[in-house]
C-alpha cells in the first residue's frame, strides 16, 4: 500500500468520524456520569472488631482514593490519647497511628464521623467508626446527649464529653476520661464502646488538651446523676418514597436503642476566684483604670509616690471591684508625664490562700508635657493666623464660643410610657442644682409644672433619671438651666429646652403568661429582642404568672426565664468545687411580633419541651451546620443531555 497516496483521504475521514462523534450531543463530548457512591470499606489491619489486638498502627483501605474532611475537628479516639495520633490518608488508605502505649483489656474506637470522604466528588462514607480491643471483649454500649451552654441554652460545638468510672469528684480534675466523644454543631454528642458500670459524665472545653479541668477558664458541665449504660430492643418507623412527594411503603425496623441518650448537660465557666492586679492602664490624661481578675470585698490602697494622694480621685468601681476607674481632681498632679503609685491590695498566692501584696505602678501619659505643650501652642498659632486673615479681610471678629460641660439628654420627642429621661456626662460632676431642673405638663394650651423625681442611676457612672408619672397623650416640657450641673474640671452645662410627647396607649400590645413549673419564689423572666438583649425582667408572681405592658408593635419579642436561686436579680454561674449547677434557664420556643392595641396570652410549660428544642434556631448563635450529603449531580447531567 502507498501511504503517501492515501494519506490525506485518510485523514479527512478521520476528522469526519471526529466531528461526527462530538456533535452527536450539542456542546463539548459528555466525561460520563458522576461518581455518587461513597467510598466502600475493603479492609483493614488490625480486623474490624479484632480483639486481643496488640497493633498500635492501624490500616483501613477503601475502593478508590479518599482524603480526610477536618480531621482535628472530626475525629476522636477513645479511650483519650494523652499523645495525639497520627492519622492520615494516602492513596485508597487511612493510616491510624497510635502513640500512647495500648491499654490492656480495653476496647478502642476511632470515630470518624464524616471526615471520610472519596477524593473526587467530596462523597461522604457517612458515620463510619473503627473498633478493636486489646481484651477478649468488644465492648458496645452508647451514652449520647446534648451540650447546651448553661445561660443561653445555645449548643455548644466542639466541647469534649467525657465518662469516668471514678465516681469521686476528684477524678474529673486528676485523671484523664475513661471514654470520650466531641460535640457536633448541634450540641449532640455519643460516646462509644462504653462497657457495662457506673459512670460519672463531664464536659470540658479541654484548653490544653490533658483531659483534666484544672483552670477555671475552661468551660466545663456535670450531672448530679450517676450514668448506668444499657441497651434494649426498640422498634422505628422507616419510610420509603416512590419519588419525592409520593409514600411508596411505611414498615417497621427493629433497631438496639442504646440508653440514655437524652442526657443534658449545661456549660459553664466558674468564677475566677485567683486575685491578682491584670492590668494597670492611664488611658486619659485626667484618669487611670486598674483591672483586677477576680471580684474583692474591699478597694485597693493606693499612696502617691510623687504626689499627694489624699482627696487626690473621684473612684467608680463596679459592684465587686474588679475594675476601678479613678478620676484625678488636680490639674497638677494628671499632668505629670508619668505617676508612680504604691498599690496595697489582696493577692491569691500559691496555696491559693488571699495574702497582702504591694506593687509600684508607673502610670505614664500618652503624651509628654512637652509634647501637649507644642501641640497647644501650635493650636494657639493657627487661631491666630486665622483671626489675622479674617481682619485683613475687614470679616467682623467672633466672641470665642463658650465651652460647656457636654450632656447628653435621651427624651426622645415620642416618648414611651414606661420609660424614664436619662441625662449622662463624660466626666464626673461636682455640683448639682436640682431647682434648675424643671418638668410641666401641657394642660389645655398652658404649661404647668408638675412633680418628678431626679436620681443617680444604680447600674451606671455618671447618669442620672427624671422620673415622673407620664400621662398617655400628655405632652411634657423638660427645662433645665444653665450653670445646673458643674463637672469635676469646672465646665458647667447650657441650657436645655426639649418637647416629649407620651404615646397613646393604644399603639402598645400586651404579653400575658400563665407559667406551670416555674419556682414561683426565685424565679423571674425576661423579655429579649432578636439579638439575645435583655429589654426588661419581671419576677413570677406567686400565682405563677408574669405580665409585660406597653410592648412596641412592629418588634418581635422572645422570652427566657431562670430560677434565681440566691434572689440577687442576676444569672449565676455554676461552681464544680462547692458541687453547684448554674442557674436553670428555660426559653419559650415561641417568637411574638407584637401588635398596637392587642393582647397575648399563653400559658407556659416550662417542662413540657426539652431544653435542646426550647430555643428557636432564627436566635440561636451556633446555627446547626447540614449534614454532609453526596451530591446529586447526575441528574443535572441528565437533564443537560436531554434524558430527563
Amino acid at each position: 500500500m502507498n501511504w503517501k497516496k492515501h494519506k490525506l483521504p485518510f485523514i479527512l475521514v478521520l476528522l469526519i468520524l471526529v466531528y461526527a462523534c462530538a456533535s452527536t450531543n450539542s456542546g463539548m463530548p459528555d466525561g460520563g456520569p458522576y461518581d455518587e457512591e461513597p467510598p466502600k470499606f475493603v479492609r483493614s489491619t488490625p480486623k474490624p472488631y479484632n480483639t486481643d489486638s496488640k497493633e498500635k498502627k492501624i490500616t483501613i483501605e477503601f475502593d478508590e482514593i479518599v482524603t480526610l474532611d477536618k480531621p482535628a475537628e472530626k475525629i476522636v479516639v477513645s479511650p483519650p490519647q494523652l499523645e495525639q495520633p497520627d492519622i492520615k490518608a494516602s492513596g485508597r488508605k487511612i493510616v491510624v497511628s497510635l502513640i500512647d502505649s495500648l491499654k490492656p483489656e480495653t476496647t478502642y474506637t476511632v470515630d470518624f464521623s464524616d471526615a471520610i470522604v472519596d477524593n473526587n466528588e467530596g462523597n461522604p462514607l457517612g458515620n463510619f467508626t473503627f473498633t478493636f480491643s486489646t481484651g477478649n471483649v468488644i465492648d458496645t454500649l452508647e451514652v449520647a446527649g446534648t451540650v447546651l451552654g448553661a445561660a443561653d441554652l445555645e449548643p455548644v460545638k466542639g466541647i469534649m464529653v467525657g465518662l469516668h468510672s471514678d465516681l469521686n469528684d476528684s477524678a474529673f480534675q486528676k485523671k484523664p476520661f475513661d471514654r470520650v466523644s466531641r460535640t457536633d454543631s448541634r450540641g449532640h454528642f455519643i460516646i462509644r464502646g462504653v462497657a457495662p458500670g457506673k459512670y460519672r459524665i463531664y464536659a470540658l472545653m479541654d484548653g490544653n488538651q490533658n483531659y483534666l479541668y484544672d483552670s477555671k477558664t475552661e468551660m466545663i458541665a456535670f450531672s448530679d446523676s450517676i450514668i448506668i449504660p444499657s441497651m434494649e430492643p426498640a422498634m422505628r418507623q422507616d419510610t420509603l418514597w416512590k419519588d419525592s412527594l409520593t409514600i411508596d411503603t411505611i414498615k417497621s425496623v427493629g433497631y438496639t436503642r442504646f440508653l440514655p441518650d437524652d442526657v443534658v448537660l449545661r456549660a459553664f465557666k466558674g468564677l475566677n476566684t485567683r486575685q491578682y492586679l491584670s492590668k494597670s492602664e492611664r488611658d486619659k490624661e485626667n484618669h487611670f483604670i486598674l483591672a483586677f481578675s477576680a471580684k474583692a470585698d474591699t478597694l485597693p490602697t493606693l499612696k502617691g509616690l510623687n504626689f499627694d494622694e489624699k482627696d487626690a480621685f473621684i473612684i467608680e468601681n463596679r459592684p465587686g471591684n474588679d475594675s476601678i476607674c479613678y478620676w484625678i481632681k488636680d490639674s497638677l498632679v494628671y499632668q505629670k508625664d508619668t505617676l508612680e503609685i504604691q498599690l496595697d491590695y489582696l493577692y491569691t498566692d500559691t496555696l491559693d490562700q488571699l495574702v497582702p501584696k504591694t506593687d509600684t505602678i508607673f502610670l505614664a501619659n500618652k503624651t509628654t508635657k512637652e509634647q501637649r505643650e507644642k501641640m497647644q501652642k501650635k493650636l494657639a498659632e493657627e487661631k491666630e493666623k486665622e483671626r489675622k486673615k479674617k481682619e485683613k479681610k475687614g470679616d467682623t471678629l467672633t466672641v470665642e464660643p463658650t465651652k460647656f460641660l457636654t450632656m447628653n439628654v435621651d427624651a426622645p420627642s415620642a416618648f414611651d410610657i414606661y420609660k424614664n429621661i436619662y441625662l449622662s456626662f463624660e466626666e464626673p460632676l461636682a455640683s448639682i442644682d436640682t431647682s434648675a431642673i424643671h418638668m410641666e405638663v401641657k394642660v389645655d394650651s398652658l404649661w404647668e409644672e408638675t412633680p418628678f423625681l431626679f436620681m443617680a442611676d444604680s447600674l451606671a457612672h455618671r447618669q442620672y433619671q427624671i422620673l415622673a408619672e407620664w400621662e398617655p397623650e400628655k405632652e411634657y416640657q423638660l427645662s433645665i438651666d444653665s450653670m445646673a450641673f458643674v463637672g469635676l474640671y469646672g465646665l458647667h452645662t447650657d441650657k436645655v429646652k426639649q418637647t416629649i410627647k407620651v404615646k397613646k396607649l393604644d399603639e402598645y400590645g400586651t404579653l400575658l403568661l400563665n407559667i406551670k413549673g416555674a419556682d414561683t419564689e426565685s424565679a423571674i423572666v425576661e423579655l429579649l429582642d432578636n439579638g439575645g438583649k435583655v429589654l426588661r425582667q419581671q419576677p413570677v408572681t406567686s400565682e405563677g404568672t408574669a405580665d409585660f405592658y406597653f410592648l412596641n408593635p412592629g418588634t418581635k419579642y422572645y422570652i427566657r426565664m431562670f430560677n434565681d436561686r440566691n434572689h440577687n436579680g442576676v444569672w449565676d454561674t455554676g461552681d464544680f468545687g462547692q458541687g453547684i449547677q448554674p442557674e436553670e434557664v428555660f426559653y419559650f420556643p415561641k417568637v411574638w411580633e407584637m401588635k398596637a392595641n392587642f393582647e397575648f396570652e399563653e400559658t407556659w410549660d416550662i417542662h413540657a419541651i426539652p431544653a435542646e428544642r426550647q430555643k428557636l434556631d432564627e436566635i440561636k448563635k451556633q446555627k446547626p451546620e447540614e449534614a454532609k450529603k453526596i451530591q446529586d449531580r447526575n441528574k443535572e447531567r441528565a437533564k443537560k443531555l436531554g434524558r430527563s
